[in-house]
């Protein structure tokens, strides 16, 4: 497969044309013309890129890429390390962020809500760029067992608070830095929210609100999306394909 063609077809199929973003989707950096070996990760750190350099790998792919808005432009310390490490072993660096958790098939928030036996689940429409998921649990659970659940589909024990104790059994949930969206899934009469960060205030509204919050880590909850995707491009394209989970606490 050429870059060209999985460029194009990236790009079409996760629907970048669709979404705002805070960081350019699609081939952040360019290699080589031709690519059989693509590694996937969740973040495009020095680990990752050295663990792709020993696969031979022709491309990554990432969640979280490079170019973020606010960050320096300059191309200095870690950023040129990271960068010259690409360059130097002809590695195609491809980002996709918000068009990875929202896609409807593969995305972090379908994959999220399959692997925890969601039911009916679907983005909220008309809000937040149907990047905030609701639907059931196929019986109510309590906040410990829901905590439980969590802890062993995401191997990271999640951190709770608010809901006092009311049952769980509809669920909204976005992956990541997402915390914020909790007012969205009170308003929406859900019993739960979870995301992967949490903020000081995110304590409050929880409480306020009445609904239950689980921060179950940024990392955590970004796995599945893109491990999926590049599971996807192997069997379309007969590609090799890594999936390399970058340890990361947070």
């Amino acid at each position: 497969m050429t870059r060209l063609e999985l460029t194009r077809y990236l790009n079409e199929f996760l629907q970048v044309s669709n979404y705002k973003d805070y960081a350019p989707n699609g081939l952040q950096v360019e290699g080589k013309a031709q690519i059989n070996i693509i590694v996937t990760g969740v973040t495009a750190c020095q680990a990752l890129i050295d663990r792709a350099i020993e696969l031979n790998a022709d491309a990554i792919l990432v969640h979280h890429g490079f170019f973020w808005k606010g960050e320096s432009e300059v191309i200095t310390g870690m950023k040129y390390r990271r960068i010259e490490a690409l360059i130097k072993n002809d590695i195609n660096l491809y980002g996709y962020h918000l068009p990875l958790d929202g896609h409807p098939m593969l995305g972090n928030n379908a994959e999220l809500g399959r692997a925890l036996g969601i039911v009916d689940a679907e983005p909220i429409e008309g809000v937040a760029q149907g990047l905030v998921w609701q639907g059931r649990l196929d019986k109510p659970m309590s906040a410990n067992d829901f905590s439980a659940l969590l802890d062993g589909v995401l191997q990271r024990e999640p951190l709770h608070f608010g809901g006092e104790d009311k049952a769980i059994h509809q669920v909204a949930w976005c992956s990541g830095g997402a915390q914020d969206y909790i007012d969205i899934a009170a308003e929406q009469g859900m019993d739960a929210f979870i995301s992967g960060e949490v903020s000081e205030r995110t304590y409050h509204s929880a409480q306020e609100l009445g609904i239950h919050y689980f921060a179950a880590g940024h990392h955590a909850t970004e796995r599945f999306g893109i491990k999926a995707l590049g599971e996807h491009l192997a069997s379309e394209f007969e590609l090799t394909h890594h999936f390399v989970d970058i340890a990361n606490p947070v």
